[in-house]
């Protein structure tokens, strides 16, 4: 077995975790940077709401389109190598984004660093199977399931501290030039895989692709994303109209509300890690997100009580991604094919992260707010449905590789 999948590590090397953890921050900083930069981006390069949206949608459309070949690719490379490449990549883009006199050069460089950030998250989880102790493996993919949360709300946060939206950027670049160097520094390299024909590649993509388990993942993770950014993407909109804020203090409570999210994963981490089941968990959450988003766009609650259901949908929400990255190893149809199920696995993230916001404004533009209710209870029904059957999927899974 390459040494790129295997997780046969009986102790776990934290530091290199922290290094892991933390390129995955680093790239998630790059998504929350383009949201709050969005008013300087606006006012210094004349765009739109349309270009802004391209700002921030193309990262999803990278995913969509790039997740199962970066898992591919890892899995034929080499974990950390591809990492280093993804972190290279990202820092490319910062620069020259930084550098760009006007949108278009702009959008170029945000598709180089939806490309880096895309190998970030596909590799990172391939290392993480090969230096955890098994033993610790839900407490650390809880871990890395807070990487994009809390990269979010750093960039939320941090992001009003300066006045252009250049500085930002590159501010950024050192960032990533120092994860990058870190990675390189504290991370064991890795076996790369026998090197992979085409005609491999597509057997790959096929038993992946007609495997039960990697694609019910794709469904829950591309439901859990739909629901979350169906609040996530108008989140300032509806704080500013409720509870009446500014909004600077919106940015700060939808970072604090984003930040919440983590509470759920390293939850998520300790309840797996109990044996609390992965298909209970994952119908608790999705019911209790679709409660409290419906609550949210059909009431109209006061000040405290919004933001307080918004804390609480974005807490239980964490308890998803934390189950189903955890489970993908367990899932795949084979250990070196784990690489392209967790590709598979960001297809559907962004795949909800591209479509639900497009679909939830269009439906509110024409509607009104209770209409976000609707995406949210179908969300959270099908998640619930299709939750029913997971473990049932674990254990025919682990019997067949018995």
């Amino acid at each position: 077995m390459s040494a790129v999948i295997a997780s046969g590590s009986h102790r776990t090397d934290w530091i290199a975790v922290t290094a892991v953890v933390a390129a995955g921050m680093v790239a998630a900083m790059q998504v929350g940077k383009g949201l709050i930069a969005g008013p300087l981006l606006m006012a210094d390069l004349g765009l739109d709401l349309t270009a802004l949206g391209w700002i921030t949608s193309v990262f999803a459309i990278v995913g969509v389109v790039g997740g199962m070949p970066a898992g591919a690719m890892v899995a034929a490379v080499g974990d950390r190598r591809m990492l280093a490449v993804g972190m290279s990549i990202l820092l490319v883009g910062i620069l020259i984004g930084a550098a760009s006199p006007n949108f278009t050069l702009l959008i170029l460089s945000r598709i180089l660093e939806g490309f880096g950030f895309l190998l970030v998250v596909v590799a990172g989880p391939a290392i993480l199977m090969r230096i955890v102790a098994p033993a610790r493996s839900d407490i650390v993919f809880a871990l890395w399931s807070c990487f994009m949360p809390a990269g979010m709300a750093i960039a939320m946060l941090s992001g009003p501290l300066f006045q252009s939206w250049q500085t930002i950027w590159w501010v950024n670049g050192l960032v990533a030039l120092v994860s990058l160097l870190t990675v390189i520094a504290v991370i064991s390299p890795s076996l790369a895989g026998p090197r992979a024909s085409v005609a491999g590649l597509r057997a790959d993509a096929t038993t992946t692709l007609t495997s039960r388990g990697p694609v019910l993942l794709f469904s829950l993770f591309a439901l859990f994303s739909l629901m979350s950014f169906t609040l996530s993407s108008f989140l300032p909109i509806l704080l500013v109209t409720r509870m009446n804020v500014s909004l600077g203090t919106a940015g700060v409570l939808g970072a604090l509300i984003t930040f919440a999210n983590v509470i759920g994963n390293l939850a998520a981490g300790t309840m797996l890690s109990r044996g609390v089941g992965r298909g209970r968990l994952v119908i608790i959450a999705a019911t209790l997100m679709g409660a409290t988003g419906i609550w949210i766009f059909l009431s109209q609650s006061g000040d405290t009580l919004t933001f307080a259901l918004c804390v609480l949908f974005s807490a239980v929400g964490g308890l998803i991604p934390a189950t189903l990255i955890s489970t993908v190893p367990m899932l795949s149809p084979r250990p070196a094919l784990a690489p392209m199920a967790m590709g598979l696995l960001m297809q559907g993230s962004n795949l909800g992260q591209l479509v639900g916001p497009v679909a939830v404004g269009a439906a509110i533009d024409a509607y009104g707010w209770t209409s976000g209710a609707a995406f949210i209870a179908a969300g959270a029904a099908l998640s619930v449905f299709l939750a029913t059957t997971l473990d049932r999927v674990l254990r025919n899974t682990a019997k067949g590789k018995a």
